[in-house]
């Protein structure tokens, strides 16, 4: 399967998480400011709908207990949980017809989000479709087993998560097709702001490229775009070297950090990849309340002309960017994520107005 060209121009869209407890009324929220990349919306406020949670369905072991979720490798049934999934598994890499019906299929009950915007898509259209999917170092690092040690740590379960996750990915980009040939699949990697630190010392960029690698393979062989969300400073050189075709960074908070890779960031984008400014705060609602839309145009332009050298411009920087918000609004009172989705639309249509019109 192959993707469309998809040409980014500035467009705005979303961070996937949004605080209200009814899907339809989301999806209204996303159809008004911003049609041209509708999302499905995940609604933090659902159990089911957790980011360490939505998407282990069909994994070996898995267990609930308590409101905790874990991995019980010492379970008796374990073993044969584990042989089942890798013979599914190495079958659909052989014949991937079957993914639909699989093991790796995400259901109505833990993304009813997912399901509606299809549904709700047949009467609309759009320049593309944006997914998401809860990365694989968040959820080996967030998922323990029975003793709560990291799953990361656990080859096999290790194995599992990435495994599993390249299939529910490349299943959502197959499922998103059905709308739109344009699919932009993003990997959510909130954990990835702690590399360095004392707690994941011991994890190698070697292990961790790896991980990434494989979700993002299984991503674009489905014919999808693959992207990454990291709403926090991490090792920008080290993803802007992998094949994503899209970094999704907090710019409000992080463009310091981000920037000082310059020479990355220009070799990134010299390859078609497209930077995803997420310009409209989120993390705390003073900063949603004292912005604008003016006034956070006003600092893409700062930003942005920090990277205007070696034959970029503005024009040929937004043409090669998404305008987004820091992280997902699932925080934040409605009142005020109501105002992050205004703010996203006005700096995307501000700047497209000038600088591509």
């Amino acid at each position: 399967m192959t993707q469309k060209a998809f040409s980014a121009n500035g467009l705005p869209t979303l961070i996937g998480s949004i605080p209200l407890d009814s899907h339809d009324q989301a999806l209204d929220w996303i159809f008004d400011h911003t049609p041209e990349i509708p999302l499905w919306p995940q609604l933090p406020g659902l159990a089911q709908e957790g980011m360490l949670v939505q998407f282990l369905e069909g994994f070996p072991g898995l267990t609930s207990d308590g409101g905790k979720t874990y991995f019980n490798t010492i379970s008796d049934g374990f073993a044969d949980e584990i042989l089942a999934f890798f013979e599914e598994y190495l079958a659909l890499c052989e014949d991937p017809s079957g993914l639909a019906q699989s093991r790796f299929q995400v259901s109505r009950d833990k993304a009813a989000g997912l399901y509606r915007l299809a549904e709700q898509m047949k009467e609309r259209q759009s320049v593309a479709v944006k997914g998401q999917i809860t990365g694989p170092f968040t959820l080996l690092t967030g998922v323990t087993d029975q003793e709560q040690r990291a799953s990361y740590y656990d080859p096999t379960l290790r194995e599992i998560i990435h495994k599993g996750l390249a299939m529910k990915a490349a299943w959502q980009v197959q499922f998103l097709k059905k709308i739109n040939d344009n699919v932009i699949l993003f990997m959510d990697e909130p954990a990835l702001a702690g590399l360095g630190s004392s707690a994941f010392i011991s994890i190698s960029k070697e292990s961790l490229a790896q991980d990434q690698t494989e979700v993002i393979t299984a991503i674009k062989e489905a014919g999808g775009l693959a992207g990454v969300h990291v709403c926090a400073n991490t090792d920008w050189p080290l993803l802007l070297s992998l094949d994503y075709d899209i970094i999704n960074f907090d710019a409000y908070g992080y463009f310091d950090r981000f920037v000082s890779y310059k020479k990355e960031i220009h070799a990134f984008l010299k390859r078609g990849g497209i930077i995803a400014w997420g310009i409209v705060p989120t993390a705390k609602e003073e900063d949603v309340l004292k912005e604008t839309g003016e006034s956070l145009t006003a600092l893409w332009k700062e930003q942005a002309g920090q990277l205007c050298s070696d034959g970029w411009d503005y024009s040929s920087i937004l043409a090669q960017s998404l305008i987004t918000p820091s992280c997902g609004t699932g925080s934040l009172t409605p009142e005020a994520a109501r105002k992050v989705l205004e703010m996203t639309r006005d700096i995307s249509t501000a700047l497209r107005q000038q600088y591509l019109p």
